[in-house]
């Protein structure tokens, strides 16, 4: 079923692990695609070449959404690249791992502005240029599972998986007059490039795999699922939803 014929989607952040995945999902259903990342590198130009090989088109624009001015340049020249914007999916996001007493300015501003600041402005870049067109738009932010459970050593970023949380529930009211729908979703243990070193450790990943009712790590292909469900007409009626996508383990952590 081609569920996004005539569509162009952005995904942020979308070089490798999840955000990959949710291009060629979505590009494998009739999507338009534009790419971003830092720099465009091997891996985006194979990402390039096997979205074009599915017979849809695929284009790259390099941002850095920690800067507000990038995230806010990224949708307005995406909205251009094929004519028209349809879906924003807001996956790009980093993670610092410290006691917090040991964390520094420097990188809480840098999880908390890639996390959550840019995503705030690039949503309301979006959101301008859906109400000038009169047209209505899709949002799915990839949040994470601690915007509920904690994750010690990780404040800042369960703060900011936390604003995006409450910033979603706020905008699913503000946006539904608009017929613009945004939901979270939230991945749980993941096998992506930022869990390299998980993946490396076997005593800590059987540890984590004891708080997962599934007994096994997710794969970026099952998060793209969700994020394609959300995006697409068949989720017309759901706006301020968090899905969490994380075999169990959010009602079952444990910390170890």
């Amino acid at each position: 079923m081609k569920r996004y014929v005539n569509k162009t989607v952005l995904v942020t952040g979308s070089s490798q692990g999840i955000g990959a995945a949710c291009a060629l999902r979505m590009a494998s259903e009739g999507a338009k695609v534009i790419l971003n990342g830092r720099k465009l590198d091997e891996r985006g130009e194979a990402l390039i070449r096997a979205i074009t090989e599915m017979g849809s088109k695929a284009e790259f624009i390099t941002a850095d959404i920690s800067i507000t001015a990038e995230a806010v340049r990224l949708v307005n020249e995406a909205t251009g690249v094929f004519g028209a914007l349809d879906i924003l999916v807001n996956n790009a996001g980093v993670e610092k791992k410290h006691d917090f007493w040991d964390v520094t300015e420097e990188e809480y501003d840098l999880v908390m502005d890639t996390n959550l600041k840019g995503v705030f402005f690039g949503i309301q870049a979006f959101v301008k240029y859906c109400m000038a067109g009169k047209k209505p738009g899709v949002i799915v932010n990839m949040s994470s599972v601690h915007e509920e459970i904690i994750f010690p050593h990780f404040a800042a970023y369960c703060a900011s998986k936390g604003g995006l949380k409450m910033l979603t529930r706020n905008l699913a009211t503000e946006l539904a007059p608009y017929q613009i729908r945004i939901n979270n979703v939230a991945p749980g243990a993941i096998s992506t490039p930022i869990n390299k070193s998980l993946l490396e450790n076997k005593e800590l990943l059987n540890s984590v795999l004891e708080n997962i009712p599934m007994k096994r790590l997710g794969k970026p292909e099952d998060v793209a699922a969700i994020v394609a469900f959300l995006a697409s007409d068949e989720a017309a009626y759901v706006t301020g939803s968090t899905y969490f996508v994380d075999g169990g383990l959010t009602w079952h952590y444990e910390e170890q």
